[in-house]
């Protein structure tokens, strides 16, 4: 079995410990995995994200999609992004605030992507200013999300900054309703990950094999 797969198999035995403590040792897991990809392994799994995603309806008949820019062993999505443009769709990219809000900006192409350092964590490929405020994301017709394991409920694990936990919330004080996607490497479909009251479930999750609707949809 994979070191993925032995993740994805202890997904459930972290239960005994307090929620965030049981966040944290699968995220470090998760994370120490994702780390041993190499450049190879991202490239090629980058290019069968974007053909699965481009299968789902709901990006196809997208007029804005709020995206973001893969770094490090993320799931690649800058060939999803170039796809999305040149179909006519308004993509959407997020720059951190000082807080961990979101603010947005449109993706006009790889070479007016900024790359900008917060503090000590590892610097992000951004949109280049204008932005349009954090409320912005709200015009999305599909909010494609980042994330570290998804479980068969739909809920997402992310990384513990809390940026789209406030883009969730700021879409239900909205009353609007995209459809909510996340892109995950095949092993990171998980049993179950340890969920708090304000965690969200999405509609569905992409991986390099394919796409699978979870019960948020």
């Amino acid at each position: 079995m994979s070191t993925l797969g032995r993740v994805r198999e202890r997904a459930l035995t972290h239960f005994g410990q307090g929620t965030e403590s049981a966040k944290r040792t699968l995220r470090r897991e998760l994370l120490a995995v994702r780390g041993r990809l190499t450049a190879d392994d991202v490239r090629e799994s980058a290019q069968a994200l974007a053909r699965r995603a481009l299968e789902l309806p709901e990006l196809a008949r997208a007029g804005t999609v709020a995206a973001y820019v893969s770094v490090g062993s993320e799931p690649g999505t800058l060939a999803l992004l170039d796809a999305l443009r040149a179909r006519g769709a308004r993509v959407l990219l997020p720059a951190l605030l000082p807080d961990n809000d979101l603010d947005w900006g449109v993706y006009t192409g790889r070479d007016d992507l900024v790359r900008v350092q917060h503090g000590g964590r590892m610097a992000l490929l951004e949109p280049a200013a204008p932005h349009l405020g954090p409320d912005a994301v709200t015009e999305a017709d599909v909010v494609l999300l980042p994330g570290l394991a998804v479980d068969v409920r739909g809920m997402r694990l992310g990384r513990g900054g809390g940026s789209y936990d406030r883009v969730l919330a700021r879409l239900e004080s909205a009353g609007v309703h995209p459809a909510l996607v996340v892109l995950l490497y095949d092993a990171e479909v998980v049993g179950r990950v340890p969920e708090e009251p304000h965690d969200r479930p999405v509609d569905a999750v992409v991986t390099p094999s394919g796409v699978r609707r979870l019960p948020g949809s």
